[in-house]
């Protein structure tokens, strides 16, 4: 393609202005014939008190699904639910191929088979440090450091330059399992010149290193080591690293590991395929639990970010019909609470020491370890590839603005600054952002997958606020109240602060107001359900201060 009339873009459909939801959309061509690459297709999770009763959050890709027929591929840096779980989900939107390595892969078609998913993703394995060609982007897989297997920064080559999507990423020597950060590759990508850096800006408000994987790995080995009784450890079930750290600290203090959880399981199973395991001992399940000695045991469990439905809570709840601990057992968290999680991990710790059992979390010694590189580590990067441009991704505004002056300090001549849907041209001069292109998102709700509009999001907060009340008004041959007015509400407390039952208020109010209408106007049911529908809700707001849903049904009879 001529680079005549041409640019260089980058659209970000998530992940910029939010961690998770990762979703990035290169460019090239003139305005109107571009080719796109995608950049991950990831998911984040729902907020019930913004989103209560939806399980998961998509990026909208009706942008990239209209342009499908110039999208080249979508290459999937790891196999982080936050960069590759909304794959299964909207692949079928655009059936192009998927390019990902055998450990992404692998996590990628067990979670289809157990999905029951027929139409899955047409993935294409590469190996790490292999170079794909895709119409005028040239994309190297350059090995970096991260929390899970084979993750991967980019290195994509184009007519203008090249510009280096970083991924999630760390400089780690020893990450425990698989290749380290090649960090000779970097070195020579940046002497042969870097366009621009898309940088990973998670940790950029940190100041120093993250430790090793393999500084944690002791550090685990110690805790487990010291623990009288049964030790639990729960951890993201994606950090192999850490898995096969804990089964190690397990093999030397000589306990049977137990582990809990489908995700963890099928993380395993896919990590020993790809010889992630070898040298091992084989686990146990949590029908084994019961039988093992009690000092000779180690739980492996999901649940670390608190979520309600995980081995964990059960636990910490006493609710579990298998497993349960006692007083002096050890839980420890090998994982950092993910922002908005607090109440939530916070329930569990204190669920934990009603029942005597000692925690243990990174605030009592070195049992996690981020994946993501604080700013000693960022200026590093820079100084390794001495880009042109820098556009910080991958965070919060907090944390996109603290690399964004980092860069500025460390340099780097141009800064972008640019949030989801924001276009922003790279090359040529000057990096800025150009367009804007509407984005939203997408709610699984449930089997369905809905924009928030279509999947009555709001309507849902306004009865989790003030409920909601449906009321039967029936209307005889003359249009006089055949019987009382039947309601039943839902959500809202019985008596008001008089004593008197708001069912029997509202009764009144309606019957009242469906009086008052003129008789040759109730012909007309809905001015009859518009004047009960402001009875209701004025009465609810004098009395209790709040206005629910109303649903108001008219009948007559004949």
């Amino acid at each position: 393609m001529s680079e005549a009339g041409s640019e260089l873009v980058f659209l970000p459909l998530g992940g910029v202005g939010e961690i998770g939801m990762n979703l990035g959309l290169y460019g090239f061509g003139p305005v109107h014939d571009r080719k796109w690459l995608m950049v991950d297709c990831g998911i984040s999770f729902a907020d019930p008190r913004t989103t209560p009763g939806v399980d998961l959050v998509f990026p909208d890709i009706d942008f990239i699904e209209e342009e499908k027929h110039d999208l080249l591929g979508i290459v999937i840096t790891h196999a982080h639910e936050d960069h590759y779980g909304a794959l299964l989900e909207l692949w079928p939107r655009l059936e192009v191929p998927v390019y990902a390595t055998r450990f992404t892969a692998g996590l990628l078609r067990a979670k289809a088979i157990e999905n029951g998913r027929q139409n899955s993703p047409d993935v294409r394995v590469v190996e790490q440090g292999e170079t794909l060609e895709l119409g005028p982007f040239q994309v190297e897989l350059v090995p970096v450091s991260h929390s899970i297997p084979e993750p991967n920064a980019l290195a994509i080559t184009t007519p203008f330059g090249t510009v280096m999507h970083s991924g999630d990423w760390k400089i780690d020597p020893t990450p425990g399992i698989g290749r380290p950060i090649d960090t000779d590759r970097l070195k020579a990508i940046g002497d042969r010149g870097v366009l621009a850096l898309l940088c990973d800006s998670t940790n950029a408000m940190r100041p120093g290193r993250s430790p090793s994987e393999h500084d944690v790995a002791e550090g685990l080995k110690e805790v487990v080591a010291g623990a009288p009784h049964r030790v639990a450890v729960t951890a993201f079930s994606s950090n192999v690293a850490r898995i096969r750290a804990i089964l190690e600290a397990a093999m030397a203090a000589d306990r049977h590991v137990v582990v809990m959880g489908r995700a963890m399981r099928r993380v395993i199973a896919v990590a020993a395929e790809c010889g992630f395991m070898d040298g091992l001992p084989a686990t146990l399940s949590e029908d084994d639990f019961g039988h093992l000695p009690r000092e000779k045991v180690l739980l492996l469990l999901t649940g670390s970010q608190g979520e309600d439905r995980a081995a964990l809570a059960r636990i910490a709840s006493d609710e579990h019909p298998r497993v349960a601990l006692s007083p002096g057992d050890r839980v420890v968290f090998s994982s950092r609470t993910i922002p908005g999680n607090e109440k939530a991990v916070n329930q569990i710790i204190n669920g934990l020491a009603l029942q005597g059992i000692e925690v243990v979390t990174d605030a009592d010694g070195l049992v996690h370890t981020s994946g993501h590189p604080r700013r000693d580590e960022l200026v590093e990067l820079y100084r390794w590839l001495r880009p042109r441009v820098l556009v910080p991704v991958h965070g919060e505004p907090m944390h996109l603005a603290a690399q964004a002056a980092l860069a500025r300090a460390s340099g780097i001549p141009e800064v972008v600054m640019t949030g989801n849907g924001k276009m922003v041209r790279l090359a040529p001069d000057p990096a800025e952002v150009v367009d804007q292109v509407a984005v939203d998102v997408l709610l699984l709700d449930g089997k369905l997958l809905r924009h928030p509009d279509a999947a009555n999001v709001r309507e849902r907060r306004s009865l989790a606020f003030a409920g909601v009340v449906t009321a039967l008004v029936t209307l005889d041959g003359r249009f006089e109240l055949a019987d009382d007015p039947e309601l039943v509400l839902i959500g809202i407390p019985s008596r008001d602060d008089d004593g008197e039952t708001f069912r029997e208020l509202l009764v009144d109010e309606v019957a009242a107001a469906v009086e008052s209408i003129p008789r040759h106007r109730r012909r007309d049911r809905d001015v009859v359900a518009q004047a009960s529908r402001r009875a209701i809700r004025s009465h609810m707001s004098q009395r209790w201060g709040k206005k629910p849903i109303c649903h108001v049904f008219v009948a007559t009879e004949r």
